[in-house]
């Protein structure tokens, strides 16, 4: 840390500024090697706001565009630069299909494309994984994938990664069990446990683990040896590490610290084309290394719910639970 003193006539100002220059209340910089991720001056830009639980951001490539939940309003919606946010797919997530709580509507969740184009959709009330047309409809149709483990339901099909032959690793916490602060899980509930799943493309579904309290957000790297998956709450906030082969898991991100200073939670994470994690945390997105270094974050001063990239990965594309943001990546 240098300082830098600057007298003009009667006033004296004292500027501080760190060993890489950052001066952004955007974008916190860390470690240098972070530069060649993010520009030190980017800045959020706000794209829509007026939802209440926006969550599974998913780039289009092939129209250009981002999809989104809103899981309260049991809806998908499109955003892109002409025409800005489009109701898309409703309802996305309630249909009836599994017991749930009346009390509260829980829609679609996280978002990715199968090999096909398809849309797979974790659907909170439904509690299943299926898949849906990539087109406009208020009248969906969707393809079970899966919706139990030994013949009994999951609580509620959160977040999801799809490798490269089409195998889908999904979390399966107990939110659609909340219902306005209420828990109403012994009346749905069926499996005890918060589990991490893996569903092969041949269908067959498999425990990763049963020992997270939290699970939500979840990643494959990229060379697809390690699942990365976000622990929720203040209470063990972290990222653990799961080897893809044997499912061992070790703590990966210890994230105590941070949440004891800031608002949020860890939620969803994407990770980049370089291997490093854009991960939502306390205070908005954090940037680790993967070996497990905090190079930067993004300061959205709030709790955020997920983050995905563009195709080029120009921009990270964020949802809040009231709003849709992104900021340039280099």
């Amino acid at each position: 840390m240098k300082t830098t003193k600057i007298t003009l006539k009667w006033l004296t100002f004292i500027i501080f500024i760190n060993s890489y220059g950052q001066v952004s209340s955007d974008v916190t910089i860390y470690k240098s090697s972070a530069l060649s991720l993010i520009n030190q001056n980017s800045k959020i830009e706000v794209l829509a706001d007026s939802f209440i639980v926006a969550e599974g951001p998913l780039w289009d490539s092939k129209k250009n565009r981002l999809l989104f939940s809103d899981v309260r309003q049991n809806k998908i919606f499109t955003w892109d630069e002409i025409n800005g946010v489009v109701e898309y797919i409703k309802p996305s997530g309630s249909t009836g299909y599994a017991p749930s709580s009346p009390e509260v509507m829980r829609g679609s969740n996280g978002l990715a494309f199968n090999l096909n184009n398809k849309i797979i959709v974790c659907q909170v009330d439904d509690r299943r994984l299926s898949y849906v047309e990539n087109s406009n409809s208020n009248n969906p149709k969707f393809y079970t994938l899966v919706d139990n483990y030994e013949g009994d339901r999951f609580n509620s099909p959160n977040d999801l990664s799809i490798t490269k032959n089409g195998d889908i690793y999904f979390t399966d916490p107990p939110y659609g069990f909340i219902v306005n602060g209420k828990n109403v899980e012994k009346k749905y509930r069926e499996i005890e446990f918060n589990g991490v799943y893996k569903l092969s493309f041949d269908g067959e579904i498999m425990l990763v683990s049963s020992s997270m309290s939290l699970p939500n957000g979840i990643a494959v790297s990229n060379d697809e040896k390690y699942i990365y998956v976000n622990n929720a709450g203040s209470e063990d906030p972290k990222i653990m590490r799961f080897n893809s082969k044997t499912f061992k898991g070790e703590v990966f991100f210890d994230g105590k610290e941070l949440s004891s200073k800031y608002k949020g939670s860890f939620d969803g994470l994407k990770v980049h084309s370089s291997g490093n994690i854009f991960t939502t945390g306390p205070n908005g997105i954090l940037i680790v290394s993967p070996n497990g270094n905090l190079l930067a974050t993004i300061n959205y001063g709030k709790a955020i719910t997920n983050c995905n990239f563009d195709e080029d990965e120009e921009y990270l594309y964020v949802t809040g639970f009231d709003d849709v943001s992104r900021i340039k990546l280099k």
